[in-house]
């Protein structure tokens, strides 16, 4: 790729978008949520204990049922992710960085339909809607 004057105007302004999405309420909010998250010593102990529970299944997963221990590993790691994601300070983080997700996928959708109607732009919410026709053709078989 060449880099031309427009390249770096247009990554002049790429900065200055992100810059001011941190700066928003939302970016604040999640940086605060974040930070928060990372300081917590009890949070942080319950996402390690479930990192490692979840390491260990992952190790006898592709065994299946005939793996031992299996259960009793599965329902672990189900046990420590239930009290990992009831913990406050998990459960800020996650809805912060949710609202900060949907404040992402928007900008890229109005980024991608500014340039083509036909650009797939993945989004980081199932949920969020696309704008994307029918069978995911980009409109080519008139099903949208």
């Amino acid at each position: 790729m060449i880099v031309t004057e427009d390249y770096l105007d247009m990554e002049t302004e790429a900065f200055a978008l992100v810059q001011s999405i941190m700066e928003s309420d939302i970016g604040q909010n999640y940086c605060a949520a974040k930070i928060a998250l990372e300081q917590d010593e009890a949070a942080q102990a319950k996402i390690h204990a479930f990192n490692q529970a979840k390491k260990a299944f992952e190790e006898i997963e592709v065994y299946g049922k005939f793996a031992p221990d299996f259960k009793e590993k599965n329902r672990e790691v189900r046990r420590l992710k239930r009290e990992m994601d009831v913990d406050e300070f998990v459960y800020q983080y996650r809805l912060v960085e949710t609202d900060l997700q949907t404040v992402l996928d928007e900008v890229s959708l109005t980024l991608a339909r500014a340039v083509s109607d036909t650009i797939k732009v993945p989004a980081g919410n199932p949920f969020f809607a696309t704008g994307a026709s029918g069978c995911g053709t980009g409109g080519g078989c008139g099903c949208g």
